[in-house]
């Protein structure tokens, strides 16, 4: 009788599990020698970028093919519209509670306050350089409108070849009303072909997915072997603020929004989504959990496809709880290890200000850095101050996508309430239908 195969999750967390310990193990026994370093950079490292530049390579087709049919088969503005609004408000009441949140328990226990300024200098000396690239680009990225007609795209390739997720995602969004509103022959095939590049984008991936377990073992390898835990440890106070906000929102606010709005039994659902969890974790970034996310949803929460797909794509860059959560734990935190006081009014003007950062931040690893860089230049704290906490931003990436990355789902359980996949009836934007 053949040995019955362990899930795809149990896989992924006992390869987690090896990487760690692994990881721990030599950085303890073999920390500076010249086999671990030639270890890391020719094996354990080249094997996870690879693995995530794949799926990144699979991101555009998925997010533009996803977002288009779940746009096509609302049928109609009104569908769109509703479904629209729901994520919209979701988004906005769970980021602000979320924002709230984690400022509160900031200046609650002031972990800003109890860095040695010795072990702070060091630590800004060694992340200098980077932080300087960081804050070079928040600078470069402009502010405020800039940044909201920059959502719609001169030229859709060269967003794409550029990683502009956003503007992808805009013109994804108007070719998907564009199908709803023509009822043509040809309108038709294109969405055949639209559904094929889904369908096939979607059998790459779960291709690329079955090396997860070896890749998510390289990833945490990496990150053990290189730092274990001292720089948790020198930044203690500050790692635990952030992380003890994101599991009161992921363990107390998720499982109140499921049930009250959602209808659902957190059990059922966390129960349903640790595949997605234990890939959000694991590559900290939202994007490249995008395609197991979508498959989680559609077979094992069963939500309509037409309603997953949309609210998880526009969610995968819009609806990230955890990063807003972060960037204003952080913005805080350098505060008062600077010694800015920041009135009620400026942190509220935070406060917005990372809520709106949680929508426009990238789904890549490190991607809310340089929207932390440009508050704290907003707030008079010095943006080089970033470099205090490029050491743990790695393993504090992982567990703010996770929420990221849950918060999306609980989205697409919320909106999905009193939604079905059901046919369609096609209608103009007058609400006449269509033949």
């Amino acid at each position: 009788m053949a040995r019955k195969k362990l899930p795809l999750h149990t896989q992924m967390a006992i390869g987690f599990a090896v990487g760690l310990f692994g990881g721990l193990i030599v950085h303890f026994f073999a920390a500076d020698t010249q086999w671990l370093q030639l270890l890391t950079t020719y094996v354990t490292q080249p094997v996870g970028q690879i693995f995530l530049r794949l799926l990144f390579m699979l991101v555009i087709p998925l997010l533009f093919s996803a977002l288009v049919m779940g746009v096509a088969e609302m049928g109609d503005i009104r569908s769109l519209g509703r479904v629209g609004w729901k994520a919209l408000v979701y988004t906005v009441i769970v980021s602000s509670i979320a924002v709230a949140l984690g400022m509160i328990m900031v200046n609650v226990f002031n972990p800003g306050g109890g860095v040695d300024p010795e072990l702070a200098n060091r630590l800004l000396e060694e992340g200098a350089g980077r932080a300087r690239g960081i804050v070079d680009s928040a600078r470069t990225s402009g502010t405020g409108m800039q940044l909201l007609v920059q959502i719609v795209p001169d030229n859709v390739f060269r967003a794409a070849a550029s990683n502009d997720i956003l503007a992808v995602m805009f013109f994804a969004l108007m070719f998907g009303i564009g199908l709803v509103l023509t009822n043509t022959p040809g309108a038709a095939r294109v969405k055949g072909v639209v559904q094929g590049l889904f369908d096939i984008a979607m059998t790459l991936i779960n291709l690329v997915i079955r090396f997860a377990p070896w890749a998510v073992a390289c990833l945490v390898f990496n990150l053990a072997a290189l730092f274990g835990w001292e720089l948790l440890i020198r930044l203690g106070a500050y790692v635990a603020v952030v992380v003890g906000a994101l599991a009161i929102h992921q363990f107390v606010v998720y499982p109140l929004v499921l049930r009250v709005a959602g209808g659902m039994s957190p059990r059922v659902f966390f129960r349903s989504i640790q595949e997605a969890m234990v890939m959000a974790f694991s590559t900290a970034s939202s994007n490249a959990t995008l395609p197991t996310a979508l498959k989680v949803a559609e077979e094992e929460l069963k939500l309509p496809r037409k309603v997953s797909r949309f609210v998880l794509t526009i969610g995968a860059t819009a609806n990230q709880n955890g990063t807003a959560l972060f960037e204003g734990v952080t913005v805080l935190f350098l505060a008062q290890f600077f010694g800015v006081d920041l009135s009620l009014t400026q942190q509220f003007v935070v406060m917005l200000v990372c809520i709106l950062g949680g929508i426009g931040t990238a789904g890549v690893p490190a991607g809310s850095l340089p929207v932390i860089a440009m508050i704290c230049g907003m707030v008079g704290v010095p943006p080089e101050g970033i470099g205090i906490i490029l050491g743990v931003d790695r393993f504090l990436d992982m567990c703010r996508t996770t929420l990221n990355v849950n918060g999306d789902l609980v989205a697409a359980v919320v909106v999905s309430r009193g939604e079905s996949d059901e046919e369609p009836i096609h209608v103009d934007m007058d609400g006449n239908r269509l033949a």
